[in-house]
């Protein structure tokens, strides 16, 4: 039964990052879609992480959702292609500002439900 939950959240959460995308603009070549939906996605599970919930609707929610709404793989190709048109500055910051906003995001969420 878990993995229907998690296939449920998956499905939201990919929805979710799908209309983010197509609602979100890049800002010169900085890809904010993907930042978006992976720092909000990291705040939403620290705070889950952090709260007392049965496994179900974690699965649901922190698995499934969370899982279906970030996007490691898109974040490390975005990187990647930004190098290769010769934006390696912004590379550099996509990933540092990435990792600095969304483990803070996530230390943020589980500090409120903590």
């Amino acid at each position: 039964m878990t993995v229907l939950w998690v296939a449920l959240g998956g499905g939201v959460g990919a929805g979710a990052r799908y209309l983010a995308g197509r609602h979100l603009s890049s800002y010169a070549s900085f890809p904010v879609p993907t930042f978006v939906v992976n720092v909000v996605g990291c705040l939403i599970l620290g705070l889950l992480a952090g709260a007392t919930l049965p496994p179900a609707v974690f699965a649901l929610l922190g698995t499934g959702f969370c899982g279906g709404l970030t996007t490691y793989s898109t974040f490390a190709t975005e990187s990647v292609g930004l190098t290769r048109v010769g934006r390696s500055v912004t590379s550099v910051l996509y990933v540092a500002a990435s990792l600095a906003v969304g483990i803070g995001f996530a230390w943020l969420g589980f500090r409120i439900t903590a």
